[in-house]
């Protein structure tokens, strides 16, 4: 049986991230229904789009899984296999957002929003990998953390692309601003969530 502690706050991750990661699969479809006319705008989506969502959508789904544990906290059987699978999903995908933010329909400012979010979610995800390899297993949760996080941003993203307008938060000068607010904020705390909770934290010899 999983562990209560935060068991709420882990089950609504979960279901926003599988309701966004299912919807997100439109996008491998020859003809996306209900696809985003400025990101099947996009100059790079024929190249892109479908390697990003499908394996972005991925890691999204499959991410939330890896918090769970044991009332004795151990991890299920299937850690290791999924986290492969995250992992990969997550340093593939990566690199084709990074493609895509260069070709932004919403000018500079949204693609460098984007595409710092790119380099930031590979820079975690490899550093996680690297801690693992090295059997560093402290470092990598908090690694791996991170880069959930930064998951977490295509579950952000569209908090505030449906949610914005009902509070007057829209049009272009706003888009522009979620290519930063949907992955800084949860950057941010995941920080402070590592910085506060003495269950994440290294010995101080150790690295971050």
């Amino acid at each position: 049986m999983i562990r209560a502690i935060d068991r709420t706050t882990q089950i609504t991750f979960l279901l926003l991230a599988l309701a966004v990661g299912l919807f997100s699969l439109r996008y491998l479809a020859p003809e996306p229904l209900l696809g985003a006319p400025n990101v099947l705008a996009n100059r790079f989506a024929d190249m892109a789009l479908a390697i990003h969502a499908g394996l972005g959508a991925t890691a999204l789904i499959l991410g939330p899984w890896q918090f769970f544990r044991w009332r004795d906290g151990r991890r299920g059987a299937g850690h290791r296999v999924v986290g492969v699978i995250y992992v990969a999903a997550c340093l593939l995908s990566a690199p084709a957002g990074l493609l895509l933010a260069f070709g932004a329909t919403a000018g500079p400012i949204a693609g460098a929003g984007f595409g710092l979010l790119a380099l930031a979610w590979f820079g975690t995800t490899a550093m996680g990998l690297r801690a693992v390899l090295l059997g560093e297993y402290q470092a990598h949760r908090r690694w791996m953390i991170r880069s959930f996080a930064l998951t977490f941003a295509a579950v952000t993203l569209r908090l505030y692309l449906f949610g914005g307008p009902l509070v007057g938060f829209a049009g272009l000068d706003a888009y522009r601003a979620i290519a930063f607010l949907c992955w800084v904020p949860n950057l941010l705390a995941a920080e402070l969530l590592l910085r506060t909770r003495p269950s994440f934290r290294l010995p101080a010899a150790a690295g971050r």
